[in-house]
């Protein structure tokens, strides 16, 4: 059953590792920075990676942010926070921080540089809230980065520019990128 919040369905803990082996041999067949070299993420960037997943990014948007940036992971799934911090520990990664939510962030209005929203936009039955979300700590000058591979670009762009928050800055081969309005 969908939570209240943000209507995305709760996921198993053997679903969650089911898909966390999966996205292992995605990410061995396609690396993830291969993704991320289309947001143009800077050194010293303040990131949020929203619906975290088993971290497939996190060593990745790390490197790209550098020891003077800040990465937070996001999830609704505990199972989740516990493989980023596991990552972020073995990695020494200090800069990482971990944020269990079904949908309010907790970070402070205009503080985020880059928001990432990849592979969870099509599981989001009330998409309104987690983008009204993402459009306050949203930097006026930042990016909100989409992908999904469920969706058409087409789609992504319709859901995301549909309630008036975001406008379309970019489309690459992967990413949709979007500027608050």
């Amino acid at each position: 059953m969908p939570t209240r919040e943000t209507g995305v369905r709760p996921q198993s803990s053997l679903d969650f590792r089911l898909m966390s082996l999966t996205y292992k041999f995605r990410d061995f067949i396609k690396p993830r920075m291969s993704v991320l070299d289309e947001v143009g993420i800077k050194e010293g960037f303040h990131v949020l990676d929203y619906g975290c997943g088993p971290g497939s990014y996190i060593v990745p948007l790390a490197k790209l942010v550098g020891k003077s940036g800040k990465l937070y992971a996001l999830d609704v799934h505990p199972l989740a926070i516990q493989a980023v911090q596991r990552i972020a520990a073995q990695k020494r990664l200090v800069n990482v921080h971990t944020i269990l939510s079904e949908c309010k962030t907790g970070l402070p209005l205009n503080s985020l540089d880059v928001v990432l929203l990849y592979d969870i936009l099509h599981d989001l039955h009330n998409s309104g809230e987690v983008l009204a979300e993402l459009h306050q700590v949203l930097r006026p000058e930042g990016i909100l980065s989409v992908s999904d591979h469920h969706m058409e670009h087409k789609e992504i762009i319709s859901r995301i520019t549909g309630g008036g928050l975001f406008r379309l800055v970019g489309r690459g081969r992967r990413t949709c990128s979007f500027s608050k309005k």
